[in-house]
């Protein structure tokens, strides 16, 4: 399907300088929604095309903090659609239509104990997981998660996702611009993988300071 998706790409390439920040927003809307489709065919030729001067600014600085506002915008979008149409729709609707979004009745029970378990901060991590990352808006909609909450958590997880993915383009271009699209998606997708326990890491660190600073917050207002 990637491969797929790649031939695509390099055709809205050709749109890029008029059209490509719009590109973003709608494809990392549709990725943040229902259609399974790896962000990384977006986000990283958009970082790629940012420093090479081809999208509309021809400013490699400006385009790509844009290219990273218009993919956290998206994933806000899509995951916005998965949370109040699961808001509104209920678990009943979503058990008995959940296949005809490629929702199977294991992914959505998988999605609901790890909302359950973890709240907020599965919010927060999911959205850096492969999988399950457009699928944590939902549980969060069946369980009328706070939207201001909702909001903040999936903003850093997705900004987070999107910088990253956006910088291994223009990392990538900085290399080589002779490197096709699909040589650059596939090899930036290795080195994310290559560097994901890292990001791991860092992650489960910013988790354990924000599980200690609620505890203590919450402590105080209870005494």
């Amino acid at each position: 399907m990637s491969h797929f998706l790649i031939e695509y790409i390099e055709w809205g390439v050709q749109y890029a300088r008029i059209w490509g920040f719009l590109f973003v927003l709608i494809f990392m809307t549709i990725e943040s929604s229902f259609i399974p489709f790896p962000s990384e065919i977006v986000m990283i030729p958009a970082g790629f095309l940012a420093y090479r001067s081809e999208l509309l600014f021809a400013s490699p600085i400006t385009d790509l903090l844009i290219v990273i506002l218009c993919g956290i915008a998206g994933s806000l979008l899509g995951a916005y659609i998965n949370y109040f149409l699961f808001l509104k729709l209920g678990r009943p609707f979503l058990f008995r239509y959940g296949k005809y979004f490629f929702l199977s009745p294991p992914t959505i029970e998988r999605a609901e104990e790890i909302f359950k378990r973890h709240g907020e901060i599965a919010t927060f991590v999911c959205r850096l997981l492969p999988g399950i990352r457009q699928l944590i808006s939902i549980p969060a909609g069946l369980a009328r998660m706070h939207l201001f909450r909702f909001t903040l958590f999936t903003a850093l997880g997705a900004g987070i996702w999107t910088i990253l993915l956006s910088l291994t383009g223009y990392y990538f271009a900085s290399l080589a611009e002779s490197m096709t699209y699909a040589d650059l998606v596939i090899n930036g997708g290795k080195s994310i993988k290559e560097h994901f326990p890292s990001l791991l890491v860092g992650l489960s660190l910013i988790i354990v300071i924000y599980v200690f600073l609620h505890r203590k917050i919450m402590s105080s207002e209870n005494a």
